[in-house]
């Protein structure tokens, strides 16, 4: 039996690559960012209005374009005119709360997303979930460099994203 060896450029796929790229500015974009801001303070859902208000010298179609365009790219997802999603964070409660150095709790889309949240913020977190297999309740910190001493022997589940599903990772 031969192995094939390729080369990291031949593994990769251009389009992917592309969207990747795109994502990836996306994220640096000032409505993002403001959105992100909007879900670190407050929690969501955030009323599209706010973030155009929030924005005052751009004009509110360009805003509003511009929102749409991030909805696409599965970078937020907005229903009845308000975020709801923006990654990591989600509106509605999932079964993985970070709990903000102030005491600000929010909900984070998937387990990898809620290991996000301390390097996007710069500061500690609390992480709480619950064992995928047992239920048992899950506690430890986060610091902005990786998981605390208190997450050794956790492991995080990622599964086959299904066609249409917007999250590939589901538990701790």
């Amino acid at each position: 039996m031969t192995l094939p060896i390729k080369t990291a450029e031949e593994l990769m796929d251009p389009m992917l690559e592309a969207r990747w790229a795109a994502r990836r500015a996306g994220r640096q974009g000032q409505v993002l960012q403001q959105i992100l801001r909007a879900f670190v303070e407050r929690g969501g859902p955030v009323p599209v209005a706010a973030i155009r208000a929030s924005i005052p010298h751009h004009p509110p179609e360009a805003i509003e374009e511009t929102i749409r365009a991030l909805d696409g790219e599965d970078l937020v997802q907005v229903v009845d005119g308000e975020v709801v999603i923006a990654y990591p964070f989600s509106a509605a409660p999932t079964p993985f709360r970070v709990r903000l150095a102030e005491g600000r709790e929010r909900y984070a889309c998937c387990a990898v997303d809620a290991l996000g949240v301390a390097p996007m913020v710069g500061a500690p977190v609390r992480i709480d979930s619950e064992c995928h297999h047992c239920g048992a309740a899950l506690t430890f910190s986060a610091e902005p460099d990786g998981p605390g001493p208190e997450s050794d022997g956790l492991m995080v589940w990622i599964g086959e994203r299904a066609e249409g599903e917007r999250r590939i990772s589901t538990s701790l």
